[in-house]
């Protein structure tokens, strides 16, 4: 090749056309619309079986903390049955969600500068495979119930695990950035985020019958197997993000952006980016940590539903998230506000723990109303990362943001442990530890709604850049270029280093 979109001349294939010839009529391929739609859909897949793996002990709170053996036991559930189990505590449950959380908070930082060092191919092989090898290693623990090999190789597993999940997510938003900035991105983020959540869905859906009739072992394996899937998707990916970008002359650009990548760059993220990450922490910290109790908070203080029932109605934050995301992101997408929104979610989500601590409204109400909180924070928080950090720079953007993520949420999975009490769970938790719990969730709902209005601020001062359409961010921020499908792509590699929309 030589220079960017320009090709050498090649011999003429017998019977058939000049190579650079059928170059042309290929790279139309890759400049198309549903080129970029099948790139994302293979993206989307990348998550969904560790999505699926992800919430498993969440299903499954009672089986985990269960009694080792039911013989001779009085210790019951809050149903006043007796659920054979592998013995965890209320700490050692909550720290299998926390060391997934730590181990991404120190991973994905060193994992995001090696993204934009080596490129995404790289990231994805990588960090598919973690997601199985740690999925295998978690599985293979749990057949090692009643000895002291139990806990330290289910939590070797989550490590694994999380040091491939969370990393897989940041390759995930970078291809997603890369092939929808300036078109449909709130929407494909929003559709990543779909996929994403369908794998939760089901889990909250099936992993209680999937273990009621096969036992915990074999549902884990499941997980595990799904995960393999995410690999399969992860070879698709990377020979269509290859293929698409050579097409388009892209590839030797990228990779000559990526060598100037410093640690140093971190030191000129803007104090916009800052707040976003803030906010997207303290939004999270109020998500996750309640799902990852949320079912068997539901059978405390609910007592009328069974397991099956508490998860069901625990997973419908995720029902909410599947079904709004998309129309959420063409939503964001068409009138931008994504300062707004974010301030707006925050505050519609304070009466959501209000309610699960202080009355007995059934939790249906919360869950749902809590996923769609969820959902338009999701859609106008991450998607507003790419707009105020530069292309080259977006997947260590994205690891330091999911690394102050995992921290926060980390942090949070301990302190909600600790509230919860130390003792072996199989008894009703208090009612007053779940309010501790829930009072704790409101604390960061209102730190995550102080952050975003500093963020609108800042960002207002600095041209309003998150609250405008794409369309409208894309005509004021960007010069008069072709009217390809490629321009964005073009403009984000080009000769000026400066950062994009800060």
């Amino acid at each position: 090749r030589g220079g960017l979109g320009r090709r050498e001349e090649d011999e003429p294939l017998p019977g058939c056309c000049t190579l650079s010839t059928a170059g042309v009529t290929m790279g139309k391929v890759a400049e198309k619309a549903f080129y970029r739609f099948l790139v994302l859909f293979f993206n989307c897949l990348l998550t969904f079986g560790s999505y699926f793996c992800f919430d498993i002990p969440s299903v499954l709170q009672d089986q985990f903390q269960g009694n080792l053996t039911c013989a001779n036991s009085t210790a019951t559930n809050g149903t006043g049955e007796c659920v054979e189990g592998l013995g965890m505590t209320p700490q050692q449950y909550n720290l299998l969600y926390a060391i997934y959380a730590w181990t991404n908070a120190v991973v994905v930082i060193m994992a995001g500068f090696l993204i934009d060092k080596l490129g995404n191919r790289f990231g994805v092989f990588l960090f598919s495979f973690l997601t199985v090898l740690g999925s295998t290693i978690f599985a293979l623990g749990s057949h090692f119930k009643g000895t002291v090999y139990l806990l330290p190789l289910m939590l070797t597993g989550r490590l694994l695990f999380g040091s491939g999940n969370g990393s897989l997510t940041i390759v995930q938003n970078r291809i997603t950035a890369f092939w929808f900035k300036g078109k449909e991105l709130a929407l494909a983020f929003g559709l990543t985020l779909a996929f994403s959540r369908l794998g939760s869905v089901l889990n909250f859906l099936l992993t209680q019958r999937v273990e009621a009739q096969y036992g915990i072992q074999w549902t884990l394996w499941g997980g595990t197997f799904l995960c393999v899937l995410g690999f399969l998707a992860a070879i698709m990916v990377s020979t269509l993000d290859k293929v698409g970008m050579k097409q388009l002359g892209l590839d030797g650009a990228i990779q000559e952006e990526s060598k100037k990548v410093r640690v140093q760059d971190l030191g000129k993220l803007s104090l916009r980016y800052w707040l976003l990450v803030l906010t997207i922490m303290f939004f999270y910290n109020g998500i996750f940590p309640f799902i990852a109790d949320a079912s068997k908070f539901i059978q405390d203080k609910y007592s009328d539903y069974s397991q099956k029932e508490a998860a069901y109605i625990a997973g419908a934050v995720y029902d909410s998230s599947l079904v709004l995301s998309a129309v959420v992101g063409i939503l964001i997408d068409y009138v931008g506000l994504r300062g707004v929104f974010a301030v707006g979610c925050a505050a519609l989500t304070l009466p959501v723990f209000a309610l699960l601590a202080f009355t007995f409204v059934p939790p249906l109400v919360s869950t749902i109303w809590l996923g769609v909180t969820y959902s338009f924070a999701a859609a106008s928080m991450w998607p507003s990362i790419p707009l105020v950090v530069p292309q080259a720079t977006l997947g260590t953007a994205m690891g330091l943001a999911t690394s102050v993520q995992m921290i926060g949420i980390g942090i949070s999975n301990l302190i909600v442990g600790q509230m919860l009490g130390t003792k072996s769970s199989d008894a009703k938790i208090p009612l007053w530890r779940w309010q501790h719990m829930m009072i704790f969730m409101l604390a960061n709902t209102l730190a995550c709604i102080v952050t975003a209005v500093g963020l609108n601020i800042v960002d207002q001062r600095q041209g309003g850049t998150l609250n405008k359409s794409t369309k409208r961010s894309q005509a004021t921020q960007d010069p008069p270029a072709p009217s390809s499908d490629t321009a964005p792509l073009l403009e984000e590699d080009g000769p000026h280093p400066e950062p994009i929309n800060s």
